[in-house]
């Protein structure tokens, strides 16, 4: 009895025996094809496994836009905290510093002291020609009795409260200079423009009478603020002063720029101090 192709075969003799060995190798043959089968699908499903996978690190590495993956996200905005107390500026403009010549310019503001002392501190004065020394001086409150001539009716006319006079003398020359005072810097001006006749001298303290008795001297006026001032200036031994005793000019232009500071000064000082009090 013999199968078709393929088929298993019998044994010698023809005993109808199976051959024991041939079967055993065509099952040994199917069990590997079986093997090989199942490895060559897991290396084929292996393989899909593996590009999906690269297929989604492809799509990971790269964002829908083409920009790269390696490019890192920006940081997400950081929340601002409104309740933290915010700085505040002011936009009013500070006030202006006090005017110094407010305080010489009206008695209802210039409310320092008055004085002799004031106006011509210390026992001499140095200037730029030289020291003076300090002589007599003197307050009155009847303007006119400090004055020669006609001045005397100007500044009472214009409301003139008190004179104030010192005489200063250098190298045989003598000047007395006087503060008049009124209560706006208005009066005062009219008095300078209005002035005639001359400061009166002040002699004493070892000063001789100078300047009067009809002597020529020379003389000088003006004003500031509230303040109009005077010089009267000549030789002690009563000499006439020419144009050309360039020492008596000098003495007596010197002594007026040092009353016109003082009063200057008198006005800083106390607008200084009206800056440095707290506002109310």
């Amino acid at each position: 009895m013999s199968f078709g192709q393929g088929g298993p075969g019998w044994g010698p003799g023809d005993q109808q025996t199976p051959d024991w060995a041939a079967l055993a190798d065509a099952s040994a043959a199917r069990s590997r094809r079986r093997k090989w089968l199942f490895l060559g699908g897991g290396a084929v499903a292996t393989a899909a496994v593996v590009a999906v996978v690269a297929a989604v690190i492809v799509s990971a590495g790269s964002s829908d836009d083409g920009t790269s993956a390696d490019k890192l996200p920006a940081p997400p905005a950081l929340p601002s905290d409104s309740t933290q107390p915010q700085p505040s500026f002011s936009h009013v403009a500070p006030p202006p510093p006090p005017n110094p010549y407010d305080y010489v310019a009206s008695a209802q503001k210039d409310k320092a002291p008055l004085g002799a002392d004031t106006f011509f501190p210390g026992k001499s004065l140095t200037l730029g020609s030289g020291v003076y020394a300090k002589g007599p001086t003197d307050k009155v409150t009847a303007c006119a009795a400090a004055t020669q001539g006609t001045l005397g009716s100007t500044l009472d006319n214009n409301g003139c409260r008190q004179v104030i006079r010192a005489t200063y003398t250098k190298d045989g020359v003598a000047v007395t200079v006087g503060v008049a005072v009124f209560d706006t810097d208005t009066a005062a001006k009219k008095a300078k423009e209005q002035a005639s006749g001359t400061l009166a001298s002040l002699s004493g303290s070892g000063v001789a009478t100078f300047c009067r008795g009809g002597s020529v001297c020379r003389s000088t006026t003006n004003s500031y603020g509230r303040y109009a001032y005077f010089t009267t200036g000549g030789f002690a031994n009563g000499k006439n002063v020419t144009k050309g005793d360039t020492t008596v000019f000098t003495a007596g232009d010197e002594l007026a720029q040092f009353v016109f500071d003082q009063i200057v000064a008198r006005g800083r000082t106390q607008a200084s101090a009206a800056a440095a009090q707290p506002a109310s």
